[in-house]
């Protein structure tokens, strides 16, 4: 049998015996090729994974600086903001002491209007004098009959500005030949409409 040679690899001869080291295998490709191209391709994922992590750095870098200078803009317009507000809200106590002056000016306003036409609506009755006392409001007057008394404190109950009208005291006297009758009412006043 013939056998040829076809890798053009001296074939090892068979006489000698410790020749040296071990032998190499000649079949397929070497040891160290196979490491080369490993450390290769292990430094060319290394390069390009650093050169990633490098741009993605580069990146946020820059996001941050743009971030910066936006708070810092931001941070003048939340200033602005914040002394708009404190602006806004010293009108707005302002605005609500007014308010508050224009109600107090309109309940007497309103008191004596409403006493005014209870009284005219009433035959026979006059007041003296109204004390102002808070919730209570004290009513001294005269009139000619009981009757007439009676149909005032009905017309203040009905009137909405008083929820309860008491009789306090009532005097009979002589007004020049006139039988007449001096009273003193405590009325307790109703809650004010809010608007």
């Amino acid at each position: 049998m013939i056998r040829i040679n076809l890798l053009g690899i001296p074939k090892p001869k068979k006489g000698k015996r410790g020749g040296g080291g071990p032998a190499l295998s000649v079949e397929g490709p070497s040891i160290l090729i196979i490491g080369a191209l490993a450390l290769l391709v292990s430094c060319g994922v290394s390069y390009y994974l650093y050169n990633s992590a490098n741009k993605e750095h580069e990146k946020l870098a820059k996001d941050m600086t743009v971030a910066d200078t936006r708070i810092k803009q931001l941070s003048g317009v939340k200033a602005k903001y914040e002394e708009k507000d404190k602006q806004a809200k010293m009108l707005q106590k302002r605005f609500d002491v007014i308010d508050q002056l224009r109600a107090a000016q309109k309940g007497p306003v309103e008191l004596l209007a409403s006493l005014a036409d209870t009284v005219n609506a009433s035959d026979a009755v006059w007041l003296n004098t109204m004390k102002d006392e808070g919730n209570n409001v004290t009513l001294d007057g005269v009139a000619l009959s009981n009757v007439a008394l009676a149909n005032f404190m009905t017309n203040l109950k009905k009137s909405g500005t008083f929820k309860n009208v008491e009789l306090k005291e009532t005097l009979q006297t002589d007004f020049k030949n006139i039988q007449a009758f001096n009273f003193t009412l405590v009325c307790e006043r109703t809650s004010p409409k809010k608007s």
